[in-house]
């Protein structure tokens, strides 16, 4: 216990030092910021009042964990693949009630959206594809074996602490095997418990807004001794989602229009998780039950002359998972790290309507996964660090239809990684080993697979007093074919290769405080290139009512990501903040030099996009205006001009208060305006998005 209590003593005084640091502007941003390599991921640590670094390089980067001003900049300027992170703070400046509104300001990302609260939400990156992104959820991956997407709209924002994306590869090689197996990794991290005075504290919020929203939620973190705490959130949303917008006839011309209320939006959401953490000076980890459920129709395609009959199809979810982190710190060299999980999905689609009034279409699947992992950090020199990670996981799908097979996949995961760094260079390394095994109910045969992944990156930082650096790093990884790819009725195809991909980029990265009136100014630009073969599609069978599965497609990908932050601070009390993001993306079907469609955009692909962002904060008041905008994208493979879905611009302003009351309590209350200009623009042909809208919240810190 003495010796936490130094630890924490000298942690302090170091914030403070920091803190003063980037008041006044001083010397170099590094120092010796990166002299140690990393010796573990340290998972919210509820005596420490904050989470602790997840890669032990130095102690100021530790500390880059706890600064509140800008420390997560500097962590995405070191990195040596591109890494984009939004802190809570931040959050609240980008007008977002879902972890799917919020990622809309990453650059390079895809947020296909179908309308609405209800609407189904899928991230892709960089055109890769959802099935490419993986979704950890505090440090433990979230899996969808049936089809490949995580449908992000069931996260909220309420109980969020910072969002991380991660391109290729996190640095962080003390992790587990299964971060390595994806293109990109969107991680949401949760709040852990921070306290100072009194041994509990919370937050109790209500939001409410256009369409029926109502969404009442509450955070409560106690302390139950010097080693544990305790964290209960719980939220629930309803809201009816019948919005205006204007429908066009013919070819779309003002003059043949008809105003429609968007039909079957609604949407009632439960979500509750209760997190126990636990915590000394050598070891940590955490404890979480969380369980989701969610019943909302599924707005249709706007259908001329028929808006109706159109949009009756509903989902129910329920999702219930269990999962635990223990760390453990041995000494400066050696430490270990245990995650275990098991999860429980539960589905069940409705199509009234299915073939006009002949019939309706029902389906219910129940996923089962089972998941441990096992990492080994090791650090032989003071810059040198390896790790050795092993997965293992069983995943099956059932349903109660006799026309659909139960399969059951066995995977295991290997990782070796190692990462060297210094004040001029970092460089990381790993390659990943994959094994499965597919199990199906007829007893037939079935591949079993096994492929090697290999990963390398470097950053070089060429200038010792500026923080500018040259980064660049190849992935090769893969996905395998989902369940609902091999084994779904009759378009199942159990011959399907796994879908590869090879990733290459290159960029420049600064971060720089030229006076204390502009302490912060960070620049990120990425050149990067795609090549994505044996690419799984549905394709249409001699007989052209059937469709199966494929490898039929490969997709050459080139393109663009630039992010830019900016803090001004022209007096003490007055913060001004601007952002942006911009993405030129080419992404060409390469697949046969013979059809129509070679060297055309893929669907839903714009090759622009963008983001921006401006704040400004002051003791009485804050303002924040963000900005999604969209170039042109095509609704099919062939780029002609009656596929053409149009670009947009959404704005978004609010405007935000805080009082102080007694006992160190705190009282908010936050407006918004959403689609300021009243576009019903379309992410997805013929899913019309809502227009002006307005949502009010209000809440109590305690």
């Amino acid at each position: 216990m003495k010796g936490f209590l130094s630890t924490l003593r000298l942690f302090c005084a170091l914030i403070l030092l920091n803190i003063s640091w980037v008041c006044y502007a001083n010397s170099s941003h590094e120092a010796n910021q990166q002299s140690r390599p990393e010796e573990s991921k340290n998972s919210q640590l509820s005596t420490l009042n904050s989470q602790l670094s997840t890669d032990s390089t130095t102690l100021s980067q530790e500390l880059d964990e706890v600064v509140v001003q800008s420390s997560h900049t500097s962590k995405t300027t070191r990195a040596t693949a591109p890494l984009q992170i939004l802190t809570s703070e931040a959050l609240e400046g980008v007008n977002a009630i879902q972890v799917a509104d919020a990622i809309k300001h990453f650059s390079g990302v895809m947020v296909k959206d179908y309308g609405g609260i209800g609407g189904l939400k899928t991230v892709s990156v960089r055109s890769l594809g959802a099935s490419h992104t993986a979704v950890a959820y505090d440090g433990i991956s979230i899996n969808d074996t049936q089809n490949g997407q995580v449908d992000i709209s069931r996260f909220s924002l309420d109980n969020i602490d910072q969002l991380s994306l991660s391109n290729g590869q996190s640095d962080q090689i003390f992790q587990p095997a299964r971060q390595y197996a994806s293109a990109a990794v969107l991680n949401i991290t949760t709040i852990a418990p921070r306290f100072s005075a009194r041994p509990i504290n919370g937050k109790l919020q209500m939001k409410g807004g256009s369409f029926g929203l109502l969404n009442p939620s509450l955070f409560i973190a106690g302390k139950l001794t010097n080693k544990l705490s305790l964290t209960v959130n719980g939220e629930w949303m309803s809201a009816h989602g019948r919005y205006p917008y204007l429908l066009h006839y013919g070819d779309g011309s003002t003059d043949s229009t008809s105003t429609e209320l968007r039909q079957n939006t609604d949407v009632q959401n439960l979500r509750t998780e209760a997190t126990l953490y636990g915590a000394d000076s050598v070891q940590s980890g955490y404890l979480k039950g969380y369980y989701y459920q969610s019943e909302r129709g599924l707005p249709g395609a706007t259908i001329f002359y028929n808006t109706q009959n159109f949009s009756s199809q509903r989902i129910w979810d329920r999702s219930a998972f269990l999962q635990g982190h223990y760390e453990r710190r041995f000494g400066h060299q050696l430490a270990f790290q245990l995650n275990t999980k098991y999860n429980y999905s539960y589905t069940h689609y409705l199509d009234p309507m299915y073939l006009g009034s002949e019939g309706k279409d029902e389906s219910i699947y129940h996923q089962h996964e089972g998941y441990i992992s096992g990492s080994l950090l090791y650090r032989p020199l003071a810059n040198l660090s390896f790790n050795l990670s092993q997965d293992a996981f069983i995943a099956s799908l059932t349903t109660p239809l006799a026309s659909h097979l139960t399969p059951t996949r066995y995977t295991s995961l290997t990782a070796i990684a190692g990462k060297y760094v210094n004040n001029w260079i970092t460089t990381t390394a790993s390659i990943l080993m994959t094994a499965t095994k597919d199990v199906v109910t007829d007893n037939t045969n079935t591949q079993n697979r096994f492929k090697a992944s290999p990963y390398v990156s470097i950053a070089f930082k060429p200038f010792e007093q500026i923080d500018f650096r040259v980064r660049a790093f190849y992935k090769n990884i893969f996905r395998l074919p989902t369940f609902n790819d091999l084994y779904y009725g009759k378009v199942g195809n159990r011959d399907l290769l796994p879908e590869t991909t090879n990733q290459y980029n290159l960029g420049l990265t600064l971060q720089h405080s030229i006076t204390e009136y502009l302490p912060l100014i960070a620049l990120s630009c990425d050149v990067y290139h795609n090549d994505v073969r044996n690419k799984i599609v549905a394709y249409p069978t001699k007989n052209i009512y059937t469709w199966t599965m494929l490898n039929y497609g490969r997709v050459s990908i080139t393109g663009l990501d630039f992010t830019g932050d900016i803090e001004i601070a022209p007096c003490q009390e007055l913060q001004i903040t601007l952002g942006a993001t911009y993405t030129y993306n080419h992404a060409l079907n390469v697949t046969n030099p013979a059809d129509r469609d070679y060297r055309h955009q893929i669907p839903y692909t714009p090759r622009i996009s963008g983001s921006g962002k401006a704040g400004i904060k002051t003791p009485w008041f804050a303002l924040n205006y963000s900005l999604i905008w969209s170039g042109h994208r095509y609704a099919v493979n062939q780029n002609y001009a009656e596929n053409r879905v149009e670009g947009y611009f959404d704005h978004s302003l609010s405007a935000s208060h805080e009082f102080s009351l007694r006992h160190d309590h705190r009282l908010g209350i936050n407006l918004e305006c959403l689609n300021l200009t009243n576009v019903n623009y379309c992410v997805v042909r013929y899913f019309p998005m809502p227009g002006r809208s307005w949502r009010g919240t209000i809440y109590w810190k305690f």
